[in-house]
């Protein structure tokens, strides 16, 4: 690749979140000091982002799709158009505080073996996000849907979906680095390609990851400095509902049969179909007994996920 001059290309996807936005790209504009270019890629928002991106920040380069393309499809719009030794995704609702990308460059530079770097990610001014994540085989999603993995967040063994014996402290390799704010070296992407395109959210950075990593690179957190993730969950998948919940358990089935095979594929889909059977069963249950406000809502997320599961029925929204 020849020398553009540009250390960091930042690639941010968008849908609807245009007033984080707008505080993401004054956060790079003032706190970031090195040489980056900012790539907006805006999955077709109702709500003005793109107008916004256009007129208050011209020095930023602004994708306008015009339908949803998905988390994975837009990042690749952008990483295929970046030019910097790095590509950093980054979260549109998050906050980028000062020397944080300067120091993971610094990082990244002197170790050549990490192909994709994490940061600590803090939900408030106190209170430090557990990032990273392991790879969501059966176990792992087994022990998430048992919900074993709260009740036992310490343990190496029920605690490590979440990796929650860890407190984010330390440099440590990790599976997963979660694609909120993920630096990723130049020739990582060139030795193994872009975003796998069949996610259309969830689990695209697991994917990524699992490839880095089978390629011969690292993938690292190091606390060399923060941002501020402001939704917690994400602000654009927040705004739909049954819809991204059995998304996220579509992706990783995808993730499953692609990486793990086909056991793993229908391992994963049992501990679904199980767990979701369960959760109805619970929901009508407990609603009718506790008069629960919430339950029809629940009840109406497990039987969008069975739909899913046994019929092949996705959830319009």
């Amino acid at each position: 690749m020849r020398d553009t001059g540009v250390e960091v290309s930042i690639v941010i996807v968008n849908w609807n979140a245009r007033d984080y936005l707008r505080d993401c790209l004054r956060s790079i504009r003032d706190n970031v000091s090195i040489a980056v270019e900012t790539i907006v890629i805006d999955n077709a928002s109702s709500d003005g982002s793109a107008a916004m991106v256009s007129g208050e920040f011209p020095g930023v380069a602004l994708i306008a799709n015009t339908a949803n393309r998905g988390f994975a499809a837009a990042n690749n719009q952008g990483i295929r158009a970046a030019r910097g030794r790095y590509v950093l995704l980054l979260n549109p609702d998050t906050v980028v505080y000062k020397e944080t990308l300067e120091k993971s460059v610094e990082f990244a530079d002197s170790n050549p073996r990490v192909g994709v770097l994490g940061c600590r990610v803090l939900e408030a001014e106190d209170r430090v996000q557990r990032t990273c994540f392991s790879f969501p085989g059966p176990m792992n999603l087994l022990l998430v849907e048992l919900g074993l993995q709260r009740v036992f967040p310490r343990s190496r063994f029920f605690g490590r979906p979440e990796l929650g014996w860890w407190d984010r402290d330390s440099e440590l390799d990790v599976p997963v680095v979660s694609g909120m704010y993920m630096l990723v070296r130049r020739a990582a992407i060139e030795r193994v390609g872009v975003m796998d395109e069949d996610y259309f959210v969830y689990a695209e950075e697991a994917d990524w990851c699992f490839r880095i990593a089978k390629a011969g690179w690292r993938c690292v957190f190091a606390p060399v400095g923060s941002i501020l993730h402001r939704e917690g969950g994400g602000k654009s998948t927040a705004q739909i509902k049954a819809r991204m919940y059995v998304q996220l358990q579509k992706s990783q089935l995808i993730f499953n049969r692609k990486n793990l095979g086909d056991g793993a594929y229908w391992a994963a889909k049992c501990v679904f179909v199980a767990s979701m059977t369960a959760r109805w069963l619970v929901w009508s249950t407990l609603g009718r007994l506790l008069n629960r406000t919430d339950a029809p809502a629940l009840r109406g997320l497990a039987a969008a996920a069975l739909r899913f599961h046994l019929r092949g029925m996705e959830p319009a929204r």
